[in-house]
C-alpha cells in the first residue's frame, strides 16, 4: 500500500500564526495500526445497529406476514408499497407496526410524541422516538443474556440522539452491592476500575436503588456525589433509573451526559424507563458478575425451606404475588417453620399458604412490615431491627406484639424472622437496669439453711468480687462505721426479733478502704407457722446524695448569713438615711416657708442614696439642694452622706452655686470611690427674692406661679464625678410674693415604659392642680406620683412669703 497525502483545506492554510509550510510526518506503523482498530469498531457498530434496525424490519414482516396471512417476498413487497404511500423511512414504518401490535410501554410513549406532535407542528420527532426504542429493543432481545451487547445498542440506538455519550448497567446484589454488567462510551480502565461497588458507597445508581425511583443529577461536580465517569466528564449529568421486573429490582441503567443537564421533558424520562425496562428483563436472565455473586444463594424454595427448619427462631418464607400487569401485589406465605410462633397465638395452619396481607393486614401501614419487605425483596439489602411492633386482627381487634425481625432475599423468595420479645425476661432486664441506675443490690438469706443470696451489683456496692462469700445480715456492724452501732442494733431486733420491715443509714467500710453512705432495707420472710424463715431486702448506695445533702445544708447556712449581712447593712443605710433626712421635716428660714417630704424605697434592699439639705448660710442667703447618688445599698448611702456634708462645707465659702457644683465634682471625682451623682443647688437671697440655681446632670426646679407650672430652662451641667475638672454654668430667677419652688429627685417622675419629658410634664400637670397648703401641696405630689420604679424620693416645697 502507498500512503496517501491529503492536503489541508484553505481555511487551515490561511490561519494566522501557522507557518507557510510544515511538511507533514509520515505515519508510523503503531498510528496506522490504531486508526485500523478505530476504523473496525465504527464498522462493528454500525454493523450492530444495522442488524438491530434489520431484525426490527424482519420482525415488521412477520407481523405482516401474520395479519395478512402471506409470504415473505409478499411480506416485504407490501412493507415497501407501504413506505412509498406514507412517505416514510422503512424503520419509521417498521416501528409504527411493531407500536399498533405490541401496544406495551414502548408504544404508549411512542402516542405521547405523536399526540403532542399533531396537536403542534408536524415533524418527524415522533417517529424518530419509535424507532430509537423499537431499534433498541430489536437489539436488547437480539443480545438476550449478553448486558455488554445490550448497552451497546441501548448507547447507539437510543442514547446518542439525546445528547448522551455514554451508559452503564449496574447489575444489584443481595448483599447491597452493585457490579458493573454493561457498559458503552466509557473507556476500558475506567469500566475496570468500577467493576465492582461495595455495599453503602452513596453512588448515583445507590441512590436510585435505595429510593427506587428515577435519580437525576444537574452537574456531578457541584453535587459531589462519585460515579462512573466522572474522571472524563467531572460537570457532566447523570440520569440513573432501577430496572425492575414484578416489583423486584435487579439493577440500574445510569446515563451520563458530557455537560451539566438542564431539566428533562417528562417525555424524556419516560423513554430512559423504558430503556431500563428492557435493561431488566436482560438483568433477571443474565447471571450476576462473579464480583457480585452471593455467597449461599438459594435457587429453590425447597432448599430454603430447609434452611427455615434448622432455625430456632420463628421464620416464615415469602414468595412475591404479581398483579396482571405484573406489577408486584403481595407476597404469599410459602411456608412457616416448626417453631413458627403467631404474635396472637393461631397456628402456623392459619398461616401457611395465606397471602401476607390477608393475615397481617395492618402491616400495610406506612412504615409497616410490608413496606419493609418490599424494598428487601426489591434491593435486596437485608433489614434487621429490634423492638418492631407486630400487629394482627382477630375479630377486628388489634392484637401487638414487639419482636425483633429479620428480613433477608434468597433468589425470588424472602426469609422473614422475628422472636417474639418475652415479658418476664423483658422485666428482668429492666429490672436489672434500673437496679444498676439506682445503685440498688438485692438480697435474700435464708435462716433455716444459711444460704445467702446477692445480685451482682451488692457485690459491687460492698467491693467484693462475685466469688466472694455474701455477708450476714447479723455480721453488718462488723462492716459499719462505729459511731453507726446503736441506730444499727435498732435495725437489726426490729427486722430479726420483732418481724417488723425496718430501715437504716449507715456508713459502710469496704475492704477497699472506701466509705460509702448506704441505704439498707428489709422485711421478714414468715413461713406456714408465722415463724421467721428468711430475710430479704435491698441496699442503696446513698452516697451522692448525702454528699449533695451536705453541701446543700452549707449553701443554706451560708445564704442565711449572707442574708442576714445583707439586712443588717441595708437596716443600717435606713437609719442612717432618715437620721439625716427625716420622712417630714419642717424647716424655718427667713422670707420663705419650706416643707420637705423623703419616700423611701419599699424593699429596704434598694435604700439609695437621695439627699436634700436646705441651710441658711453666715452671709444671709439660704442654700437649697437635692442630689441622687446612683446605686443602692450601704455604698449609696454612705456616698450621699459624703457629698451633703461637703457641699454644706462649700457652701461656707461664700461661692456661687456653679462653682460649688464644680468643687463637689471634685470631690465626687477623687475623694469617693466610684461614686457618680446628680445634683440640683440653689442661693436664696431673701431680700431681693433672687435664685442663682445650677445642675449637675438633674432635672431642673418646677416654678408653680398663680396656677402655672413650668420647669427652669435646662442649662448645661454633666453628672458629679464623670469627669475629673468640670465647668457648670448658673442662671437666675426672680421670685414673687406666693411662688412656689419644687426641687425632687428622678423617684418622683420615674417610669420604665414612658420618656422623661412625658413624665415630667405630668408632674407639671400635677404640681399646676395642686391646691392648699404647701404641706398639702406635697402629699398630692407624692400621692399621685405614677413613678414605678421602686425608687426612693426625695421633694422640697419652697414657697415665698408675701
Amino acid at each position: 500500500m502507498t500512503p496517501s497525502h491529503t492536503s489541508p483545506p484553505p481555511e487551515a492554510r490561511a490561519d494566522e500564526g501557522t507557518p507557510p509550510h510544515v511538511p507533514e510526518q509520515a505515519p508510523t506503523p503503531l498510528g496506522r495500526l490504531v486508526a485500523t482498530v478505530e476504523r473496525l469498531r465504527r464498522e462493528v457498530r454500525e454493523a450492530h445497529a444495522a442488524a438491530d434496525g434489520r431484525a426490527l424490519v424482519e420482525l415488521a414482516k412477520g407481523i405482516l406476514m401474520g395479519r395478512l396471512n402471506c409470504t415473505p417476498a409478499a411480506a416485504a413487497h407490501q412493507l415497501d408499497e407501504l413506505c412509498r404511500e406514507a412517505g416514510l423511512s422503512v424503520l419509521e414504518l417498521a416501528a409504527d407496526i411493531v407500536n399498533q401490535a405490541a401496544r406495551d410501554h414502548v408504544s404508549e410513549i411512542a402516542a405521547e410524541f405523536v399526540e403532542r406532535t399533531a396537536t403542534a407542528q408536524p415533524t418527524p420527532r415522533a417517529p424518530t422516538v419509535s424507532v430509537r426504542l423499537r431499534t433498541a429493543e430489536s437489539g436488547v432481545l437480539a443480545a438476550a443474556a449478553d448486558t455488554q451487547a445490550v448497552a451497546e445498542s441501548l448507547l447507539a440506538n437510543a442514547l446518542t440522539p439525546l445528547g448522551a455519550v455514554a451508559v452503564a448497567v449496574w447489575a444489584a446484589a443481595p448483599d447491597g452491592s452493585l457490579a458493573l454488567a454493561g457498559h458503552a462510551g466509557l473507556p476500558a480502565e475506567e469500566a475496570a476500575r468500577w467493576r465492582h461497588v461495595p455495599p453503602g458507597v452513596a453512588t448515583v445508581p445507590r441512590h436510585a436503588l435505595l429510593e427506587r425511583a428515577p435519580v437525576t443529577i444537574a452537574d456531578l461536580g457541584h453535587e459531589g456525589i462519585p460515579s462512573i465517569g466522572h474522571l472524563q466528564w467531572p460537570q457532566g449529568g447523570r440520569m440513573a433509573v432501577p430496572a425492575g421486573t414484578g416489583g423486584r429490582v435487579h439493577g440500574v441503567l445510569e446515563v451520563c451526559w458530557p455537560h451539566p443537564l438542564p431539566p428533562q421533558p417528562p417525555q424524556i424520562r419516560r423513554q430512559i424507563e423504558a430503556l431500563a425496562e428492557l435493561c431488566a428483563h436482560t438483568l433477571d436472565s443474565a447471571p450476576l458478575p462473579d464480583a457480585a455473586a452471593p455467597e449461599g444463594l438459594l435457587p429453590d424454595v425447597s432448599e430454603l425451606i430447609d434452611l427455615a427448619e434448622g432455625l430456632h427462631d420463628p421464620t416464615v418464607i415469602l414468595t412475591p404475588v404479581l398483579d396482571p400487569d405484573g406489577r408486584l401485589a403481595d407476597f404469599r406465605i410459602r411456608h412457616a417453620n416448626s417453631r413458627f410462633v403467631d404474635p396472637v397465638g393461631r397456628p402456623r395452619a392459619d398461616v401457611n399458604g395465606a397471602l401476607l396481607l390477608e393475615a397481617y393486614p395492618t402491616a400495610a401501614g406506612e412504615g409497616g412490615l410490608f413496606e419493609t419487605v418490599e424494598r428487601v425483596h426489591a434491593t435486596g439489602e437485608p433489614f434487621r431491627a429490634e423492638r418492631v411492633s407486630l400487629t394482627a386482627l382477630v375479630d377486628q381487634i388489634p392484637l401487638t406484639s414487639v419482636a425483633d425481625i429479620s428480613v433477608s432475599r434468597h433468589g425470588a423468595a424472602v426469609l422473614l424472622i422475628w422472636r417474639i420479645e418475652d415479658e418476664t425476661a423483658r422485666l428482668a432486664n429492666l429490672l436489672q437496669h434500673a437496679q444498676r441506675l439506682g445503685r440498688i443490690g438485692g438480697f435474700e438469706e435464708n435462716l433455716a439453711t444459711g444460704e445467702i443470696t446477692w445480685n451482682s451489683e451488692l457485690y459491687a456496692l460492698h467491693g467484693l468480687p462475685s466469688t466472694a462469700s455474701p455477708v450476714p445480715l447479723r455480721d453488718l456492724p462488723d462492716y459499719a462505721h462505729p459511731d453507726d452501732s446503736a441506730a444499727l442494733g435498732r435495725f437489726l431486733r426490729a427486722v430479726l426479733r420483732y418481724r417488723h420491715p425496718a430501715s437504716v443509714n449507715l456508713r459502710l467500710r469496704r475492704s477497699d478502704g472506701i466509705l460509702r453512705h448506704i441505704r439498707v432495707v428489709a422485711e421478714p420472710v414468715l413461713d406456714a407457722a408465722q415463724r421467721l424463715h428468711a430475710v430479704r431486702g435491698a441496699y442503696q448506695d446513698i452516697s451522692a446524695q448525702h454528699w449533695t445533702e451536705v453541701a446543700l445544708a452549707a449553701t443554706r447556712d451560708q445564704l442565711a448569713l449572707t442574708e442576714a449581712e445583707s439586712a443588717e447593712r441595708n437596716r443600717l443605710a435606713l437609719q442612717l438615711q432618715h437620721a439625716i433626712m427625716p420622712p417630714h421635716h419642717r424647716i424655718e428660714a427667713p422670707g420663705l416657708r419650706l416643707a420637705v417630704r423623703y419616700r423611701p424605697a419599699e424593699t429596704e434592699s434598694l435604700v439609695g442614696g437621695d439627699w436634700y439639705d436646705t441651710l441658711v448660710l453666715p452671709s444671709g442667703l439660704i442654700m437649697l439642694s437635692v442630689g441622687d447618688v446612683a446605686g443602692h445599698g450601704i455604698e449609696a448611702a454612705t456616698g450621699m452622706v459624703v457629698l451633703r456634708n461637703a457641699l454644706r462645707g462649700l457652701a461656707v465659702t461664700g461661692a456661687g452655686p456653679a462653682q460649688l457644683m464644680s468643687w463637689l465634682n471634685t470631690v465626687t471625682h477623687h475623694l469617693t470611690k466610684q461614686v457618680t451623682a446628680t445634683a440640683v443647688c440653689g442661693l436664696y437671697d431673701p431680700r431681693t427674692r433672687v435664685m442663682r440655681w445650677a445642675r449637675a446632670g438633674h432635672l431642673p426646679p418646677v416654678l408653680v406661679r398663680k396656677g402655672e407650672a413650668q420647669a427652669f430652662p435646662l442649662i448645661d451641667g454633666l453628672l458629679l464625678g464623670a469627669l475629673p475638672d468640670v465647668t457648670y454654668t448658673e442662671q437666675e430667677v426672680r421670685l414673687e410674693p406666693q411662688d412656689t419652688l419644687l426641687m425632687f429627685t428622678d423617684g418622683l417622675v420615674e417610669r420604665r415604659d414612658v420618656s422623661v419629658e412625658e413624665s415630667l410634664a405630668h408632674l407639671l400637670n400635677t404640681a399646676a392642680a395642686g391646691g392648699g397648703d404647701l404641706d398639702g401641696r406635697l402629699d398630692a405630689l407624692l400621692t399621685r406620683s405614677w413613678s414605678d420604679t421602686d425608687d426612693d424620693t426625695c421633694v422640697i416645697g419652697v414657697q415665698v412669703v408675701g
